[in-house]
């Protein structure tokens, strides 16, 4: 069974939930916008009742994730943001890198702890990692805008470590562990049969792929599976994910039924 060959490879995969199976489905999806009946199969292949799907999107409706629209339901503009991130982590814009670090210096100014949380997702989503409280950095090899929202509270500066810059990434990310599960991912997608281990192995390798600091070759240790990671995850899709497409095309039905954001 899938659950056991998971564990045997040490990812820890579990088949997803109704919720889940909602987000993943709509955040694979371009535009991301799916009718009920689509997200009622898609729940089929894991075992999941219709009545649980809808149950699920009523309540996704209620929390502001979905917006019904001309009988689909569509990812919200935050999990739009979102879906953006997943796409850029397939195939990351990157530049020759000439050695320059980002320094984000925050300013010290008192934040509730909500906006804190917020702040620190947000870096993490540009891949800059915190040396200490209120300094965070990366090197400067990705092509992308740091938004306005975060440098409105901080300073952009461009230096270079005076020690070794390779032992510097090493102590900013846990490379050697994201390394290795890239490598057990790899073996994952090799033995996914059928679209429900396709699909739950796609969306563990999208997860990973977020955190995947995009560092320099120079910083990388010997072998880093991260274009090998990419690589599979591509194939994965045209061979398994396009039979997963059909499924959730098959017997489109009669009108589909209304649902109702929960009270």
């Amino acid at each position: 069974m899938l659950l056991l060959r998971n564990e045997q490879g040490g990812l820890g995969l579990r088949p997803l939930n109704a919720r889940s199976v909602i987000l993943s489905t709509l955040l694979g999806t371009h535009p991301p916008r799916r009718t009920a009946g689509e997200l009622v199969r898609a729940g089929e292949l894991f075992g999941i009742s219709e009545g649980a799907i809808r149950v699920a999107l009523s309540r996704l409706l209620a929390a502001g994730d979905l917006v019904r629209e001309d009988g689909t339901y569509r990812l919200s503009e935050r999990l739009c943001e979102r879906q953006a991130r997943q796409d850029e982590s397939r195939a990351p814009s990157v530049r020759p890198w000439d050695g320059d670090w980002e320094l984000v210096a925050v300013d010290a100014s008192p934040r509730p702890a909500a906006e804190r949380l917020a702040f620190r997702a947000q870096m993490r989503a540009l891949r800059i990692a915190e040396l200490r409280e209120g300094l965070w950095l990366r090197p400067a090899n990705l092509e992308r805008e740091i938004p306005a929202a975060v440098l409105s509270r901080c300073r952009l500066f461009y230096g270079r470590p005076a020690s070794d810059p390779a032992a510097l990434a090493r102590s900013l990310w846990d490379l050697d562990a994201w390394a290795a599960r890239a490598r057990r991912l790899v073996a994952a997608i090799e033995r996914a049969h059928g679209p429900a281990e396709a699909f739950i192995v796609s969306a563990a390798t999208i997860r990973h792929l977020l955190a995947d600091p995009v560092l320099p070759a120079e910083l990388l240790p010997a072998e880093w599976p991260g274009r090998a990671l990419r690589e599979a995850h591509e194939h994965l899709e045209s061979e398994h994910l396009t039979a997963l497409e059909g499924h959730l095309r098959s017997r489109p039905g009669g009108e589909e039924e209304p649902i109702r954001a929960a009270s």
